[in-house]
C-alpha cells in the first residue's frame, strides 16, 4: 500500500491538478455560445475518429492528425471573449477603495435608493465598480461626478427623464456616470419574463467582477447580480442582507489594495442610440 503511494503519489497530484483545470473551464464556458460550439467541434472530432478508427480510413485519419494545431488555434480565437474575461478577473480585486466608514454609510444610502424605487415601481439597473474599471462602459453613456443619494436615483431614473434609460455606473461612493450601455448575455435564458436590465445586468457580471443590482419596472422586483449569477425577487430585508454581505465581508474589511478609478474628466463618447429597453 506504501509502496504503491510512494510510487504514484505524482500521478494522483496530476490528476487532481488536470480535474481542478477541466472544472474551471467547465464553470467558465457553460451556457455560453463558446460551449455549444465546443460541443459541436468535440462531437464532429469523435464521430470522425470513431469512423476512421473502424473501417480505416487512412485520409481521415491523416486529417485529423495534422488539423490538431490548427484545431488549437482555431479554438484560441473562438474562445477570445471568454478568455479574456477569465484573465481579468484573474488579476482583479475585488474591493472598494475608501474606508469601512463610508463603505458602511454608502451600502445604507444605496439600499435606501434601490427599496425606494422597488416601492414606486420604477426601473432602475446599477453597477457597483470593484477591481475592474468600468471606464469601457462609462463612455457610452453621460459622465457624472457626483455623490450618490436616494434623491439622485430618484432623479436619473423617473420615466421620461433624460437620463432613465441605461445604467448607472458607481465608483467609490460617487455616480461616475449613467445612461450607460451594458453587454448583454450571451447565456441561453430558460426563463423569458427576464428582461434586458437583466440581461444586461448578467453580460456585465460575466465580463467584470462589478456587483448590478436591477429593479424591475413591471413589478418592481429586485435582483443582484453577480459574476453573471443573478439572485431574483429579493425581499428588502434579503437585499440588505446581500447587498451588506458582498460588500461588508471580513475579507473586505481587511484588504487595503485600491482599485481603479474611472477618469471622470474624459470627452464623453456620444450614445444617440444606447437605449436599452424596460423590462
Amino acid at each position: 500500500m506504501w509502496k504503491f503511494i510512494h510510487d504514484h503519489w505524482r500521478d494522483g497530484i496530476e490528476i487532481l491538478l488536470l480535474a481542478t483545470c477541466i472544472y474551471q473551464i467547465y464553470r467558465a464556458f457553460r451556457s455560453t455560445r463558446g460551449a455549444q460550439i465546443l460541443v459541436g467541434l468535440g462531437t464532429i472530432l469523435i464521430f470522425l475518429t470513431l469512423v476512421s478508427a473502424v473501417f480505416r480510413f487512412e485520409v481521415i485519419q491523416w486529417i485529423i492528425t495534422r488539423a490538431a494545431a490548427i484545431l488549437a488555434f482555431a479554438l484560441i480565437v473562438i474562445f477570445q471573449p471568454e478568455l479574456r474575461n477569465g484573465l481579468a478577473r484573474l488579476g482583479s480585486n475585488q474591493l472598494f477603495s475608501f474606508s469601512n466608514k463610508r463603505r458602511l454609510a454608502f451600502i445604507e444610502r444605496f439600499a435606501d435608493a434601490v427599496i425606494n424605487l422597488s416601492k414606486k415601481r420604477i426601473g432602475a439597473l446599477f453597477a457597483i465598480q470593484r477591481g475592474i474599471s468600468l471606464k469601457e462602459h462609462l463612455d457610452s453613456g453621460v459622465v457624472l461626478d457626483a455623490q450618490f443619494s436616494p434623491e439622485l436615483a430618484m432623479a436619473v431614473f423617473y420615466p421620461k427623464a433624460p437620463l432613465h434609460d441605461g445604467g448607472m455606473i458607481i465608483a467609490d461612493d460617487r455616480v461616475a456616470g449613467t445612461a450607460c450601455v451594458f453587454p448583454v448575455t450571451e447565456k441561453q435564458m430558460q426563463d423569458r419574463s427576464i428582461g434586458l436590465r437583466h440581461r444586461a445586468a448578467i453580460g456585465l457580471t460575466e465580463r467584470t467582477d462589478a456587483v448590478a443590482v436591477v429593479v424591475s419596472e413591471e413589478t418592481g422586483a429586485i435582483s443582484i447580480c453577480e459574476n453573471g449569477i443573478l439572485l431574483r425577487n429579493l425581499s428588502e430585508k434579503q437585499f440588505r442582507e446581500k447587498i451588506s454581505e458582498i460588500f461588508l465581508s471580513a475579507k473586505s474589511s481587511n484588504e487595503t489594495e485600491t482599485a481603479p478609478q474611472l477618469d471622470r474628466k474624459d470627452p464623453l463618447t456620444p450614445s444617440g442610440d444606447s437605449d436599452l429597453a424596460s423590462d
